[in-house]
This record gives C-alpha cells, sequence and structure tokens, in this order.
C-alpha cells in the first residue's frame, strides 16, 4: 500500500500488478500483463505523484514516475521484498530478503546484505527526518541506517512474524 499525501488517499497493489486507487489518481498497472515474478511493493514518488510497482525479481514499473533502473533480469541473491522513495532525490530503493539494498537514484546509506541475520527482511521504511532508512526482518529485528533506533521486538517471543514496517 502507498500513501498519497497530496490528495490524503491511499493505493493498494495486488502480487499479479493491479492497482486499487482509492481517492488516489489511477496512473495504470500492471494487472493483466505477464509478469516474471509478482509484485510485492508500491511506492509514492513524491516529485510526480506517481509510483512504482516493484516485483520480486527486482523489476520495477514506474506510471507517472521516472525510472531510474532496476535490479529486473539481474542475479539476485534473495528476492525482493520491499521498495521505499527517497524524499531527496526522487529515486527509490529495493530491499531484498538477506538485507541487500540496490539505490537508484537515492542515496545508499548501507545495508544488512552479506550479514548473518536471525530472519530474512521483510521491508523497509524512510525517515523523514533524517532521509535515512529502516530495515525490518521477520523476528522483529530493525536495522536503522542513518535514522534513529528505538528499540525493536528483535529477541522478544512474538506470536506471529512481523511482516511489514510503515513511517
Amino acid at each position: 500500500m502507498a500513501f498519497d499525501p497530496v490528495t490524503g488517499g491511499y493505493w493498494e497493489v495486488a502480487s499479479d500488478g493491479g492497482i486499487f486507487a482509492f481517492n488516489a489518481p489511477f496512473f495504470g498497472s500492471m494487472g493483466g500483463h505477464a509478469l516474471n515474478k509478482p509484485i510485492v511493493g508500491i511506492a509514492f514518488d513524491p516529485v510526480t505523484g506517481g509510483y512504482w510497482e516493484v516485483a520480486s525479481d527486482g523489476g520495477i514499473f514506474a506510471f507517472n514516475a521516472p525510472f531510474f533502473g532496476s535490479e529486473g533480469g539481474q542475479t539476485l541473491n534473495k528476492p525482493i521484498v520491499g521498495i521505499a522513495a527517497d524524499p531527496v532525490t526522487g529515486g527509490y530503493w529495493e530491499v531484498a530478503s538477506d538485507g541487500g539494498l540496490f539505490a537508484f537514484h537515492a542515496a545508499f546509506a548501507g545495508s544488512m546484505g552479506g550479514q548473518t541475520l536471525n530472519k530474512p527482511i521483510v521491508g523497509m521504511a524512510v525517515d523523514p527526518a533524517t532521509e535515512g532508512y529502516w530495515e525490518v526482518a521477520s523476528d522483529g529485528g530493525i536495522f536503522a541506517f542513518n535514522a534513529p533506533f528505538a528499540g525493536s521486538m528483535g529477541g522478544q517471543p512474538l506470536n506471529e512474524p512481523i511482516v511489514g514496517i510503515g513511517v
């Protein structure tokens, strides 16, 4: 899901790439198109008001938003699990389940790629104050990159896994 701060609405994205717009403009979708891998995230472009869809293979689909590149067609260690927009540059990041982060016209502040994780990364969010970002793992572990660390559920018993993070 992505929030549109202009209209106060939002978009939901389905794994087939279909977009459902609620009080937010519809610019198109990958719904009805053949995809190599399922869509796993959406991000709002603060510059154009459009959005990007990202697939688990790293493919990016831009709708009223610029395309700065993608990991689509590349060999990845683990699948992409999320996307976030860089509010400063208008670019975006893709994050993989192993913590690897791929920056496209966005500042790279580090990642958990190449590090041993207790559980896989399931998402990321951008800190609007520092313009850094967090990665979150399914065990609730938070990894902060140029963003404040205020605690996490990592190492704590959970009834069910964490599935995402938001600001």
